[in-house]
């Protein structure tokens, strides 16, 4: 592809925009950024690419650039504006960036995608692979920009990388030599049309696949291992509810690796982090390792020492024998089923944020089963009310600091005050790591009073 003194339209100038920015200025393009923020909110950044030469349109967007654009490249988190639609209408080529990354990139691409558990499953394939001395880079959602490698890539790189529905809504020759789809559950609802939009906007992660690449599915997700029998791809499925002929699987306390032969990987004693949804996540990653030849043993040492992400079931602390677990990546209703599900004691939950979808009903088996009590956050209150009400006692907070004083005075020692919200951040907060670092402030700040007040 030729981009010199092409008009190419940046949509949103978070960390992928820069990245597709510089790319294309690189190749001689003309650059224009178009973002809703005002140009003081976009950094020391936009002031370097201005200097370059790239245009910015901020604090909204104008039809006319869009219609006037030679090709768009929308930043993952931008919504289906109508301004994009115009311009898709009219035959304007909209690309996404791990498209054009593609395109140019020397190495190994790694996809992994899903509803929940991408962040976590990436991270440790990486590290897997890493450990065992390839050249894995971390890539996507969670790591540097795919398109961000393409300078220096090189063909013995790996790219192991977490991909999200927008990023494959817009991708067209986009192929992953190993594509993981670990389970789908509503969510996005807010951004894509219908469920069916969703997931056909993931299933496009194997659409490219051939005879020579591998697909890693979940056995017990309908609709990931539905993929199965069409694909010409060799595929390989976790479980941990029955033997897989070629795989991951659970067998009285191990994860089994099948493939011709069995070897034992770990016990699920020995792993690290909590909760059957993750050993859904170790057996992934670990099959993808096994695709690259990685040993068994050097894998379970990788997995030994892997004490997961930040906002991801993350242990803060324990005050007066009640423990504080700051699950703030649980954005959606499936993904708070998992974190209430990895806990044996009894739970206070902090639910709550900007609603994406979901159907906060799924939650009341499990709320009357594990909850103590629920503390609502955020705009979306009033429909989680009336989605769970009856399943347990419910208080409402107007400040995370008050829902960590209220979940504190909920729960008895030995109990959990869990942020696990099933719901966006973006009515408090700028996202979900904001929120989790005000929650984990407000839980330190409670601890420190409490301390003060022993006699």
């Amino acid at each position: 592809m030729e981009f010199k003194n092409k008009k190419v339209l940046i949509v949103g100038f978070a960390k992928t925009g820069e990245a597709a920015a510089r790319f294309f200025l690189d190749r001689g393009a003309q650059v224009t950024v178009s973002d809703k923020k005002r140009e003081d909110e976009l950094g020391r950044a936009a002031v370097e690419l201005r200097a370059r030469g790239a245009g910015f349109e901020t604090g909204g967007h104008l039809a006319g650039t869009f219609l006037g654009a030679d090709l768009i490249v929308p930043s993952p988190g931008v919504p289906d504006i109508p301004e994009l639609k115009a311009a898709m209408d009219k035959g304007v080529p909209i690309l996404s960036e791990i498209e054009i990354a593609f395109r140019f990139l020397k190495g190994t691409i790694i996809g992994i995608t899903g509803s929940n558990g991408k962040s976590t499953t990436t991270t440790l394939a990486h590290r897997i692979l890493k450990d065992a001395g390839f050249k894995a880079r971390l890539a996507g959602n969670i790591g540097t920009p795919l398109i961000g490698f393409v300078e220096r890539s090189r063909p013995a790189d790996i790219y192991v990388t977490e991909i999200s529905s927008f990023q494959l809504e817009h991708a067209a020759s986009f192929r992953a030599r190993v594509a993981a789809f670990l389970n789908i559950s509503l969510n996005h609802l807010d951004r894509h049309a219908s469920f069916e939009d969703y997931y056909e906007a993931k299933r496009k992660l194997f659409a490219t696949q051939t005879s020579d690449d591998t697909a890693v599915l979940n056995r017990e997700d309908a609709l990931s291992w539905a993929l199965a029998k069409d694909l010409p791809s060799r595929v390989l499925s976790f479980s941990r509810r029955r033997r897989v002929r070629a795989g991951c699987f659970l067998d009285r306390g191990w994860l089994v690796l099948r493939d011709g032969t069995e070897r034992r990987l770990i016990r699920t004693a020995e792993i690290p982090i909590p909760g059957g949804h993750n050993q859904d996540n170790v057996m992934a990653a670990a099959l993808i390792g096994h695709v690259f030849g990685v040993p068994a043993e050097a894998m379970r040492a990788t997995i030994r020492a892997f004490r997961g992400l930040e906002h991801r079931l993350e242990p803060v602390l324990t005050a007066r024998g009640v423990r504080f677990v700051n699950d703030s990546k649980a954005t959606t209703v499936d993904a708070t089923l998992k974190a209430l599900q990895s806990f044996p004691e009894r739970i206070v939950l902090i639910i709550g944020g900007k609603d994406k979808g979901g159907d906060f009903r799924a939650l009341r088996r499990e709320i009357r089963a594990r909850v103590r009590s629920l503390i609502l956050i955020g705009d979306s209150k009033d429909k989680i009310r009336k989605g769970i009400e009856g399943a347990a006692p419910i208080v409402e907070a107007g400040s995370m600091k008050e829902a960590v004083a209220r979940g504190f005075a909920a729960a008895r020692p030995g109990d959990v005050v869990l942020l696990a919200p099933a719901c966006a951040s973006f009515d408090w907060f700028l996202n979900y790591e904001q929120r989790g670092r005000v929650f984990k402030s407000a839980v330190r700040s409670l601890e420190r009073r409490l301390r003060k007040e022993r006699p």
